[in-house]
């Protein structure tokens, strides 16, 4: 799971998603505001890691060890894009299948249960979900069950990302923290209500504890 400051906010919110966050086998840190608080606090992080580079890194090292990639999430048409450009930049990628679910599909037992089963028949390696938080990782823990010697990888947006469909913030923004102003400009109708008035206040608070858990600790 890579748990940027959305997620953050919504498991210390909800315990039902602080759970599904804890069942993770394992949790990185994906934003910047992530990692100062937790370096603040005393704890060493040493990247921030996010689910878009996640679908490249993992994706390769599928090629290398010739191990196969189910993609499930996006738009249609948009995972088989996103497989195309997998392959062509990593030759020798088995892509096992696509699936584009359609909205809802996770509050429907029937649609939920055929978008499970084409994963479970494909038998994939690796299982890249970019549905969003908690929607991908309920999905995930599904599978999990049926298919338990696959890695899963909840990565948001990083099936569309790796499909083009819109390009990452540079390098230099990234390192600033500020690719989260970058990704409101491209999508500020769905993104700014999220950004500006629930996380943006959170990093904030986020950052404050973690001072104080620092100050606390000496």
């Amino acid at each position: 799971m890579t748990a940027n400051v959305d997620i953050v906010r919504a498991a210390t919110r909800d315990p039902a998603l602080g759970a599904l966050v804890a069942g993770a086998e394992l949790v990185v840190a994906d934003g910047m505001p992530v990692v100062w608080a937790g370096r603040l606090a005393g704890v060493a992080v040493p990247e921030r890691v996010t689910g878009a580079s996640l679908v490249f890194t993992l994706s390769e090292a599928a090629a290398r060890e010739g191990r196969s990639v189910y993609l499930l999430g996006g738009e249609p048409g948009v995972p088989e894009k996103a497989a195309e450009v997998l392959r062509g930049r990593y030759p020798g990628l088995r892509v096992v299948g696509t699936d584009s679910p359609p909205f809802g599909f996770d509050s429907d037992a029937l649609l939920l249960g055929e978008a499970v089963a084409k994963v479970v028949s494909a038998k994939p390696d690796l299982v890249l979900v970019g549905l969003g938080f908690p929607k991908q990782e309920r999905v995930i823990r599904e599978l999990r069950g049926l298919l338990p010697a696959a890695w899963y990888l909840g990565c948001g947006a990083g099936i569309p990302m790796a499909a083009g469909e819109f390009k990452r913030a540079s390098g230099v923004v990234q390192k600033m923290g500020a690719e989260w102003v970058h990704r409101l400009a491209l999508e500020p109708r769905r993104l700014a209500k999220r950004y500006l008035r629930d996380d943006l206040p959170f990093a904030f608070r986020l950052l404050a504890g973690a001072v104080k858990t620092r100050l606390k600790g000496k």
